[in-house]
């Protein structure tokens, strides 16, 4: 193995990720016999087979997955190495790699703006999904950073909170509740609702709260998406409960009132999390401080609508505009 070069190495990574020669060669821009060959000789110098073919797609044999696993430490020691450097010539560049689930969308970007300007050297891989999909993600280890709504049941995270995320009662303005204070949850009862899918965190919390209070609304639809939700509710389909981050851009002079219903906001929060034996970049290190020191602060600059204050100054709008 010591005559293995670096190039093979990430030869056969690429080829053991993508399970083919032909898309492997594709992504390093390479011709498929020159990645064939590379791999061959990487063979030879192990001197243990490292795929074994079936049909169209290569698997990794033991042998494969021991050196896939190697690689992966030599490449990610190799990054690390490039961005302590970077760090040490007083520059702070590199990749991030984050991972957030959907609702995040609304406010996240806001907050990647600042950091990105302070430190212009560092590149952002963001991706946006749901909460099945980011365990997936965790259990793989494809990111540094998780931004999430619920710690997942997962006891090798390291989990911190970061900035609040209420959901709150969205309804239509001209729904008849709209302008009054202090509704009883009893009101919601037979309510049409709109619900997130099954699974969504929102509606975990949503359900929680109305089964504690025997609250029995009718689920006229189910969607998964805030941003279909915010249509049917513009639509007058019905109500729904979502995080407040996902009206950010309208707020409330919108299509939607915020209801001042008893036990509402629902209290909940923001967390970045990252795999507990994960050893961090510099440069996910220093996005970590930067949210646990600066997102507040940040978000009641960008997001006004998130404190705890303006909320009930926006239910006080609310209920003066609904009474005129």
């Amino acid at each position: 193995m010591i005559h293995a070069t670096l190039h093979q190495l990430k030869v056969f990574e690429a080829t053991a990720r993508h399970g083919s020669f032909t898309r492997a060669a594709e992504e390093l821009y390479l011709t498929q016999p020159t990645v064939s060959i590379q791999v061959k000789q990487l063979t030879k110098a192990v001197g243990l087979p490292l795929f074994e073919q079936i049909g169209k797609r290569l698997f990794l044999t033991q042998a494969g997955q021991k050196l896939l696993e190697t690689c992966q430490e030599i490449f990610e020691g190799l990054s690390q190495f490039e961005m302590a450097v970077a760090d040490l010539k007083g520059m702070k560049q590199g990749q991030l790699r984050l991972a957030v689930i959907t609702t995040a969308k609304y406010f996240v970007p806001r907050l990647l703006g600042p950091f990105c300007h302070r430190y212009p050297g560092i590149d952002i891989s963001l991706k946006v999904t749901n909460h099945q999909h980011i365990q997936e993600r965790m259990a793989n280890n494809e990111d540094d950073l998780y931004i999430i709504s619920q710690p997942p049941e997962q006891p090798d995270l390291k989990i911190y909170p970061f900035l609040e995320n209420p959901l709150v009662v969205l309804a239509p303005k001209s729904h008849p509740l709209v302008g009054q204070s202090k509704i009883p949850i009893t009101a919601l009862n037979d309510e049409p609702f709109i619900m997130r899918e099954p699974g969504s965190g929102t509606r975990q919390a949503v359900q929680k709260l109305l089964e504690t209070h025997k609250i029995d609304v009718k689920v006229r639809l189910e969607l998964g998406s805030n941003e279909a939700i915010k249509q049917a509710i513009a639509g007058g389909l019905g109500i729904s409960v979502l995080s407040q981050h996902t009206i950010i851009s309208e707020g409330t002079t919108g299509e939607f009132a915020i209801l001042d219903v008893e036990n509402f906001p629902i209290e909940r929060h923001w967390y970045v999390a990252h795999l507990a034996g994960k050893q961090l970049s510099v440069v996910a290190e220093s996005f970590l401080e930067y949210l646990m020191e600066e997102s507040h602060e940040l978000a009641e600059k960008f997001l006004p609508n998130l404190g705890r204050d303006s909320l009930k100054q926006q239910l006080a709008k609310t209920a003066v505009s609904g009474a005129a």
